[in-house]
């Protein structure tokens, strides 16, 4: 007997309380061990327009729905007894007339009342962007036939709540339709292949070989959306490339989900060896958490899994031996006494700067190759004169590091790209907008040029903890290997909506590449986001803890699927006293990175807070300004699309220039 779980089983199942989940794993593990045991009374579904379909019981009140056909069961839904009847009661299992693959299809006669409804109140004959579309087009992009009509007749206020109804292809072909996009037809069978392997039909539902799967598949509420691909995810995840590849794409719409399944697809080849990593432990631990679950245990055995900067302390050891890092703190030092050495009067953080992002960064071991290397990332213009100058204190620092026997990381990086080839067929790179200069040297200059050895997944507009540069200077050239994912599974459609306002539509690399971040749409629709000013920020506390102490109770969010984001320690320190018994996140925003919540809550957005005063007033010129402001709002746009379902966003009058336009609309 072959099962399976489909991916409206974790819908479903991520609605529940900790408790039922609880039971209901049990259940599906009773289920799957002896699907004829008598604890769960299964019954058939007498009213349902599919006759395949039979419940079975977790407790007094919750029952899971399970399709039986032909010696293959699917958990399809689970809920509450009068909601698992009806689900079933709505919805049939069939294979698609054009393209082939299996979908739930909802019966069409649900959305009528809602679409009457829209009418009503609109009280006037609305656009339709698919009026015109023939019935071949639609059942290209995988639209059901008896939902054709419907379809057609979508407007603006409909095409959302009926998008949310459909498959997921149709769903996504219809949302880019109706904003102007040319939707990509969906895979079509061959004639005589089973329904089960079609590409659509497998990313919602997944086969389970055994008991220890489905345990696998129900402890991890994210892989709803990290087991079942998007073609467009798994065209990245199957496609072979001659040089480095990347996938980029806003926030939620899976990148570090291809990347995962890329490394586990890679490691499937005997033999190979295959680095995933990022730019930081917490994100490597993230990532060592989630790979099981996409990959086999023989290609699990080939997968490295460690942060950028740890690997290379640790490679970098064993090819010369310990060394010790010198701290921040210490080379500012060794600067300014260079500095004071040669007499010359120069701003400290500008002198960490320099050596920082340039000579350290680039390798820059000459005076020569300093007065001639272009202003990487810089944007100020230099007199020849002026780096003369600067390079005897560089040069002072670089030979007072080897007499006090310490390195910088760039050097450990640097010494190893020179060392001979990393241990690594393939490397791939998640969150790669905050990769460094000398990494991304070290990763061009060691696997650049084998098949398949280098693949980045990211997004510029997150990156909130490494200065811009131009990676061709570094080696790498993206051109014709990058595609950008345009589907968010993590947000929803408002949340999604109102954070993109952040960010401008087009946003442009160091070296010059742009990156569009219009048609975008969200696979699920949510609650408007609340933005909020305040006179006192004892009011905002105050109505912020409301909303929080709502959303665990009306809406039922567990404590550990909402966080309060902050901009500094003292607010974090202030909201953790209040909220303490409530038992929820409350972190720093910059902590909040690679996480994702039910319900987010943002405080203290105050003009001076964010964009960080500080920061402003330690620029020395308009292009530091400028990055200073692009990293702030980037690192907002990073808080707020940490959410799912819920957001919250509020400041003390005067509130921060990101705030108010939120609150201007």
């Amino acid at each position: 007997m072959t099962h399976r779980i489909a991916d409206t089983f974790y819908d479903a199942l991520a609605k529940l309380t900790q408790q039922e989940q609880k039971q209901v794993k049990t259940a599906a593990f009773d289920f799957q061990m002896d699907p004829s045991l008598p604890g769960l009374s299964m019954h058939r579904v007498d009213r349902a327009r599919d006759p395949n379909f039979w419940t079975a019981r977790v407790n007094r009140d919750i029952r899971m729905v399970i399709h039986k056909k032909d010696g293959q069961t699917l958990l399809a839904w689970v809920g509450h007894h009068d909601s698992a009847y009806r689900w079933a009661e709505t919805r049939r299992i069939e294979s698609h007339p054009r393209t082939g693959s299996i979908q739930i299809v909802e019966a069409r006669e649900t959305i009528e009342e809602v679409v009457v409804q829209r009418y009503v109140e609109k009280a006037v004959e609305l656009p339709r962007p698919l009026a015109a579309k023939d019935d071949d087009t639609l059942l290209s992009w995988g639209v059901p036939l008896d939902w054709l009509d419907t379809v057609r007749d979508v407007t603006e206020d409909t095409v959302l709540d009926i998008a949310g109804r459909l498959p997921t292809e149709a769903a996504n072909a219809i949302l880019s339709a109706a904003v102007g996009e040319t939707p990509v037809p969906a895979v079509v069978s061959v004639e005589g292949a089973d329904p089960w392997t079609h590409p659509d039909t497998m990313r919602r539902f997944r086969v389970l070989e055994n008991v220890e799967e489905l345990q696998a598949a129900l402890d991890a509420p994210w892989e709803k959306w990290a087991v079942f691909l998007h073609p467009a995810q798994q065209e990245y995840v199957d496609r072979d490339f001659n040089g480095p590849a990347r996938v980029i794409g806003s926030a939620g719409t899976g990148k570090t989900v291809v990347a995962l399944h890329r490394a586990a697809r890679l490691a499937e080849n005997p033999g190979v060896k295959v680095l995933l990593t990022t730019f930081n432990r917490k994100l490597a631990d993230n990532l060592r958490e989630k790979i099981p679950q996409v990959a086999s245990s023989d290609a699990l055995d080939r997968i490295v899994v460690e942060a950028l900067p740890v690997l290379i302390a640790r490679l970098h050891r064993e090819t010369f031996g310990d060394s010790e890092i010198v701290d921040e703190t210490s080379l500012r030092h060794f600067l300014v006494e260079a500095a004071s050495e040669q007499e010359m009067q120069v701003d400290p953080d500008f002198l960490f700067d320099e050596w920082s992002l340039v000579v350290d960064a680039w390798d820059i071991s000459t005076q020569e190759a300093y007065r001639d290397l272009p202003r990487l990332g810089r944007k100020v213009r230099m007199a020849a004169s002026r780096r003369d100058a600067l390079w005897q204190v560089f040069e002072s620092v670089r030979e007072r590091l080897v007499r006090e026997l310490v390195k910088t990381e760039a050097q450990l990086a640097h010494e190893l790209s020179e060392s001979g080839a990393l241990p690594f067929d393939h490397v791939l790179i998640d969150e790669a907008q905050d990769i460094s200069v000398a990494e991304l040297k070290l990763l061009g200059r060691q696997v650049g040029d084998k098949p398949n050895g280098l693949f980045f997944a990211g997004d510029i507009g997150q990156r909130i903890f490494r200065a811009p540069f131009p990676w061709t200077a570094a080696g790498i050239e993206l051109r014709g290997r990058s595609r950008s994912l345009k589907v968010n599974y993590r947000t929803s459609h408002q949340i999604r909506c109102q954070s993109d306002r952040l960010l401008p539509e087009t946003l442009v690399e160091a070296d010059g590449n742009e990156e569009s971040r219009t048609g975008v749409t969200s696979v699920f629709d949510g609650p408007v986001p609340t933005f909020r000013a305040f006179e006192t920020s004892d009011a905002e506390l105050e109505a912020l803890v409301e909303w929080v102490r709502d959303r665990l109770t009306t809406d039922g969010v567990p404590p550990s699927e909402l966080a309060v984001l902050l901009r500094n320690e003292v607010e974090v320190e202030r909201y953790a006293e209040v909220l303490s018994v409530e038992n929820v996140q409350i972190i720093l925003m910059h902590d909040a990175k690679g996480a994702e919540y039910r319900a987010v809550a943002i405080g203290g957005l105050n003009d001076g807070t964010l964009p960080d005063e500080m920061r402003l007033l330690a620029a020395k010129d308009e292009a530091q300004l400028d990055e200073v402001m692009n990293t702030e709002r980037h690192l907002l746009y990073v808080a707020a699309t940490r959410a799912r379902d819920h957001l919250w966003m509020s400041g003390v009058a005067p509130v921060s220039e990101f705030l108010v336009d939120l609150l201007e609309e």
